[in-house]
């Protein structure tokens, strides 16, 4: 149950109430091998999908880390019912293929999309999946 304050990384878009939501979670501090102090690619990535979600059913949440460094920038997408999947080798030129990836991700039965129905920029960035069990209260 959540009282209070909505955490720092509470979504920043709405969402038309027809559509479930699809949650992006999007590490915005990731430097993707840049030296400290350099504008991380993962906020670049952010600002650009917040853009581009104005008005749909995707849910931008900013995330401090997701843990994957070496991978570059990364994200999370998650839908209730569906496979979750932490994705990387992002960045900020991959924005309007990721809403492509998205909108198979939604019309999907289980949230598995094949590598051939993806945008070819995407082809390496799965990480991983997670059942939609593991979804939060947040994120639902």
């Amino acid at each position: 149950m959540t009282t209070g304050a909505p955490p720092s990384d509470a979504p920043h878009t709405t969402t038309r109430p027809d559509l479930r939501a699809i949650h992006l979670h999007v590490c915005v501090t990731c430097l993707r091998g840049l030296p400290v102090g350099a504008a991380p690619p993962g906020r670049a990535l952010y600002e650009q999908m917040l853009t581009r979600t104005h008005d749909t059913n995707v849910v931008v949440h900013e995330v401090k880390c997701l843990a994957a460094c070496d991978r570059g920038c990364t994200a999370v997408v998650a839908m209730p019912g569906k496979w979750g999947w932490l994705l990387g080798h992002l960045g900020p030129e991959k924005a309007d293929d990721l809403m492509i990836y998205l909108a198979a991700y939604a019309a999907s039965h289980s949230g598995s999309v094949m590598p051939s129905r993806r945008p070819a920029s995407l082809s390496d960035m799965v990480l991983g999946r997670f059942p939609a069990a593991l979804l939060t209260e947040h994120s639902s």
